[in-house]
């Protein structure tokens, strides 16, 4: 167990490390990152996203809609708690809020999930599936919530006048929906219907030109967090601590909640519970920066909840265990 967890966190460390080394040693100009964000933001992960969900067997898709259910209600859960405390308790500005709630909500799925599912339920096409799904339920359900809060943030820094959500609501989410990180999963399931109802598969070559954009897109996007996190003087305060703490401790536990009230099966229980209990992912983080929005707040959430993700994840994966016994 030790050995599989260690394996699972060893490379992302050492990339994260990387990127806050290349920045430090000025390898890399940390105060300005465009290119690699565009890279990461607007190539790198909608292929990879897209490449996730349209190889993915639309009967298959369906079959886990249970698990999307708990994903998705414990990200949300979570999201509007951040986003209260952030915001009407701190009265942090639109756009940190943005940051810190999708930092501690969105859980690293990208670059744990698949490790850390293998090693406790064996390598298969689903668990494979179960961490495409996962990626899915990220980007298209809760990554244009944070961009519909950034643009409007940056709309407020613009000067432009404030309107009302109803009729913001429309154009924000229209912005959000032309991200290509939006537009990319998004297509990919389409595609994946589409393919299903002609029972036919994605083509091969469409697989393996995207290939190379989805294998980029990982070590991209961890080592562009590194890059950031070196330019920023880290704050641990109070937000942080109690932000890595929802992330880690509770948020596993509300998907647990959520699905024993569905009394789902006991495998799907444990996927869930587990996938939600990966560490703060870096999505956060890097949107912020592609708005030029600092988040202190989040990039110490994102830090905690990496380093405190060695303890908190054994403890689950040990809670969760007599699930899968006979």
């Amino acid at each position: 167990m030790g050995y599989f967890i260690l394996k699972a966190l060893a490379p992302i460390f050492v990339i994260l490390a990387l990127g806050y080394w290349a920045g430090k040693a000025k390898l890399v100009d940390n105060a300005n990152v465009a290119i690699l964000n565009i890279f990461l933001m607007d190539f790198a992960l909608p292929g990879g996203l897209f490449l996730a969900t349209v190889q993915t067997p639309w009967a298959g898709i369906v079959k886990q809609v249970p698990l999307v259910a708990v994903l998705t209600l414990s990200m949300w859960v979570v999201y509007a708690i951040v986003y209260f405390v952030s915001a009407k308790v701190c009265r942090k500005p639109l756009g940190d809020t943005a940051v810190l709630s999708l930092t501690v909500a969105l859980p690293n799925y990208a670059a744990l999930g698949l490790p850390i599912l293998n090693g406790v339920l064996g390598e298969s096409a689903t668990t494979s599936l179960n961490v495409a799904i996962a990626i899915a339920c990220g980007s298209v359900l809760m990554t244009p919530i944070c961009l519909m809060m950034l643009e409007a943030a940056k709309a407020q820094a613009s000067g432009a006048p404030r309107l009302p959500m109803t009729s913001a609501l429309p154009r924000l989410m229209w912005a959000s929906m032309k991200k290509p990180l939006v537009f990319g999963p998004i297509l990919g399931v389409i595609g994946s219907a589409l393919l299903g109802a002609a029972d036919l598969k994605a083509p091969e070559l469409l697989l393996v030109a995207f290939k190379p954009l989805g294998a980029a897109s990982l070590a991209a996007a961890l080592f562009l967090t590194g890059v950031i996190l070196s330019a920023r003087k880290l704050k641990i305060n109070g937000v942080v601590i109690f932000s890595a703490v929802l992330k880690n401790l509770v948020q596993p536990f509300i998907a647990w909640g959520i699905a024993l009230a569905f009394g789902l099966d006991p495998v799907i229980v444990v996927a869930g519970v587990l996938l939600v209990a990966l560490s703060a992912g870096f999505f956060g983080v890097v949107f912020g920066n592609r708005y030029g929005i600092q988040s202190p707040d989040g990039e110490g959430a994102l830090l905690v909840s990496t380093a405190a993700f060695i303890v908190t994840i054994p403890l689950f994966i040990v809670l969760t265990a007599p699930l899968l016994q006979p």
